[in-house]
């Protein structure tokens, strides 16, 4: 019998947003009976062999109950321990406490005062997607009213000084699948932005890239880190995007590691990355 593999989306967007098509036949051709639904849907995720995260964009303004049915998958990926720790941006700060270059982060939670850097800074909530709730603001700004209105919705706020190289170089995705680096591609800057027709996300300026060493580098003591963080073995994420940008030294620093619901890029690469992320899923499952 055919192993059966689930594409988890949002109902907003039910076969996600075309990112992952090459995907589909990829699995198919490993012997995979593949299909989409949305992780709120009737599906019966408790009978297939892989449920995939994929475009679960939806999730934020439903974490709680997005993490309840986590944890009732059994054969999710990554797991639900995982989307637990990585669906808030916290994990930065463990990150930086580890010894990780990362952008600083400062968190202020409900009802704390906050404070901001003397550069230009950027403040966002410590649970969300698509650059919803994030915005810029130039040195000296109060962003006290931003702020505020996070805390009104019961989010904790995420400060981070602003690194001017995305306004020029953008940023950097190095995707690894299995724990094994596969790809990478540009991201343009996004802050500005318009929001996609679905309103789950901004629209992203994407291109294929090849990472320099010290960005390789830097992705893949950020895997180790957070893998040791989680108690795993790097190959147990079926899939991981570390985001990187340039710092004021021209050193590269940890923007985001995304271990939920990333796109990966697959229209950005060459075809066999979507083979190599169906070998991951085979490999998972073995």
């Amino acid at each position: 019998m055919s192993p059966t593999a689930i594409l988890v989306s949002c109902a907003e967007l039910p076969s996600g947003d075309g990112d992952d098509d090459a995907v589909v036949p990829a699995l198919s051709s490993l012997g995979f009976s593949v299909s989409w639904a949305p992780w709120d849907s009737p599906a019966d995720f408790s009978a297939a062999d892989a449920v995939i995260l994929r475009a679960t964009w939806d999730y934020a303004s439903r974490r709680p109950e997005f993490l309840a049915w986590c944890e009732s998958v059994p054969s999710l990926f990554n797991p639900a321990g995982v989307v637990r720790w990585n669906t808030d941006k916290s994990y930065l700060v463990e990150l930086l406490d580890a010894g990780l270059a990362v952008v600083p982060t400062a968190l202020v939670e409900p009802g704390s005062p906050a404070s901001f850097p003397s550069s230009d800074f950027v403040v966002k909530p410590s649970v969300g997607a698509g650059s919803r709730g994030a915005a810029r603001f130039a040195a000296g700004a109060d962003a006290a009213a931003h702020v505020a209105a996070l805390h009104a919705d019961g989010h904790t706020a995420l400060i981070q000084p602003y690194q001017s190289s995305v306004d020029s170089a953008g940023e950097l995705a190095l995707v690894y699948l299995g724990g094994i680096y596969s790809h990478a591609f540009s991201k343009g800057a996004m802050l500005g932005s318009s929001m996609d027709s679905s309103g789950l996300y901004l629209s992203e300026q994407l291109a294929p890239a090849t990472p320099p060493a010290d960005a390789v580098a830097l992705a893949e003591d950020v895997l180790d880190a957070a893998s040791a963080l989680l108690g795993i073995l790097r190959a147990e994420l079926l899939y991981a995007r570390v985001d990187l940008v340039r710092g004021a030294d021209g050193k590269p620093l940890l923007l985001e590691l995304e271990l939920t619901e990333p796109s990966l890029g697959f229209r950005q690469t060459d075809p066999s990355a979507a083979t190599r992320f169906a070998s991951a899923v085979r490999q998972q499952l073995a």
